[in-house]
């Protein structure tokens, strides 16, 4: 699967989180994977080695979501985690935490990439509002 199919795949569960309490977290990960998954087309199914990663990944950002939310709302002006669509905030955090946890992914390759899961998932205004957000914290 491409790396931009498994970082989509972050991104849902990411968004899931705005929806569901931190101890709910492991149950909604194993729901995601029995409802979502098996209805991917054929070629963008998960190798057990993929769904390890996105386990791990999923479980290092939620731990890290109040910290990666103080870098956002450092940088965000008059748009405050706590005002923010859940879609952007998702890839918004997701972002974030390639840029500032992942040495693996270059920071303009995370930029682009929430920019297209922006496009893809968001509003008209999403595309420039992540763009925006991320442009200011490097």
């Amino acid at each position: 699967m491409k790396r931009s199919k498994i970082r989509e795949n972050l991104f849902k569960m990411v968004f899931c989180t705005e929806f569901h309490d931190q101890e709910e977290f492991k149950e909604q990960q194993e729901l995601y994977f029995e409802e979502q998954l098996p209805q991917a087309a054929e070629g963008e199914k998960l190798s057990e080695e993929e769904r390890t990663y996105i386990i791990q990944k999923f479980e290092d950002l939620t731990q890290k979501i109040a910290e990666i939310d103080g870098k956002i709302n450092a940088v965000a002006s008059r748009w405050k985690t706590t005002r923010m669509g859940k879609t952007d905030l998702a890839i918004l955090r997701l972002a974030v935490y390639e840029m500032q946890y992942e040495d693996s992914i270059p920071v303009k390759v995370a930029i682009n990439e929430a920019v297209e899961l922006a496009k893809q998932f968001g509003g008209d205004d999403s595309p420039s509002f992540v763009n925006g957000i991320l442009a200011r914290l490097v």
